[in-house]
């Protein structure tokens, strides 16, 4: 199988494209590296069954020779990220997603959407289902990346029912583990970045509020197993344990033996109180259910980040006390080099 990774060189994309190539299908990924990072992927270049197009979505997606498969992860994905890109933001999860979608069109190639739990909003049922629509604020400070993910779920059903188009929708929740960015502005990676490096860990509102946090081989498998199937979804692909913040912010205390404080600050407006996924459809359709717990998950994600000080303490700065105002984290340092186009299909321009 030959598939196409929008948002490859992202956290979640770069695990996608190694697992796929690992199960030996040929992988093309395509990122402008807005948010991802090109070290993500510098250890599959060399692999001949791998393909860099440096590419932005929103403007263009062109994959020449067969594509079996789409698989559409292109976005921000972090608060600080899409509040610092809003218009890149929705452009990605519209016109974004129409070019992937019109790339699996013209390939009559199997379609993959990565939706998100932010469809359900701040949810006034709990745990969440699939039939479940939401409690979005269209015009809050989320919106740009809540109703942009809304739309592409509805493009892309749209393309379904009109084209018919073999098109799978996964909405992720809270997913953890090795290549995240330490100022990403995440709870995972702010917590551990804090905690290895002295700082205090930032807790918004009481602590008391929820989330259920998926290690990324686990979510991994359950994309890759709609990406096998013809099963439309949407899919909830979740951990269905779900812990308070203030229980996330003592694990990783206890599991990094950091002597940090543990500092509430004001909750963000429209931030979710309670987030767990219900999975049964996931189970039944796909074989699929998470395997890891938080306790090894968080295990093997402290140690990644603690292999790279480097970008610990150059990012330890953007997160002190929060970084819920959008603001750019620094790159300084970060050892973030793009690599030059690969291949002879490779997209030179630089978005």
């Amino acid at each position: 199988m030959r598939v196409a990774v929008t948002g490859g060189g992202g956290f979640l994309g770069s695990h996608l494209c190694e697992t796929l190539l690992r199960r030996g299908d040929s992988v093309v990924c395509l990122d402008n590296f807005s948010t991802g990072e090109p070290r993500n992927i510098a250890h599959l270049l060399s692999n001949s069954s791998f393909e860099f197009i440096h590419a932005d979505v929103s403007a263009a997606v062109e994959v020449p020779g067969r594509v079996d498969a789409v698989a559409h992860l292109a976005s921000p994905a972090s608060p600080p990220d899409y509040l610092r890109q809003p218009l890149e933001t929705l452009a990605v999860g519209s016109r974004g997603t129409e070019n992937a979608l019109r790339l699996a069109l013209c390939h009559r190639a199997r379609f993959v959407l990565a939706s998100t739990s932010e469809v359900y909003g701040d949810p006034l049922v709990h745990p969440q289902d699939e039939n479940y629509w939401g409690n979005v604020n269209s015009v809050g400070p989320r919106s740009v990346y809540d109703e942009a993910k809304r739309f592409a779920e509805a493009i892309s059903v749209a393309y379904r029912t009109t084209h018919g188009l073999d098109v799978g929708i996964a909405r992720i929740f809270n997913t953890y583990g090795p290549r995240m960015r330490p100022h990403d502005g995440r709870v995972v990676s702010s917590f551990i970045t804090q905690a290895l490096t002295g700082e205090p860990l930032t807790v918004y509102g009481d602590g008391k509020q929820t989330r259920s946090f998926c290690y990324a081989d686990d979510l991994v498998r359950g994309l890759v197993a709609l990406i096998d199937s013809s099963a439309t979804g949407p899919f909830n692909l979740g951990n269905p344990v779900e812990r308070t913040v203030t229980e996330l912010a003592e694990e990783v205390l206890r599991l990094t033996g950091s002597s940090s404080e543990i500092q509430y600050h004001p909750l963000p407006v429209d931030d979710p109180t309670r987030r767990r996924p219900v999975i049964a459809r996931a189970r039944e359709a796909l074989g699929w259910q998470p395997e890891v717990d938080i306790d090894e998950g968080l295990r093997r994600t402290i140690e990644w980040f603690a292999s790279r000080p480097g970008s610990l303490s150059a990012s330890a700065a953007a997160i002190r006390g929060g970084q819920d105002d959008g603001t750019p984290p620094p790159t300084a340092d970060l050892g973030v080099l793009v690599p030059e186009p690969v291949g002879p299909s490779a997209v030179s321009a630089r978005a």
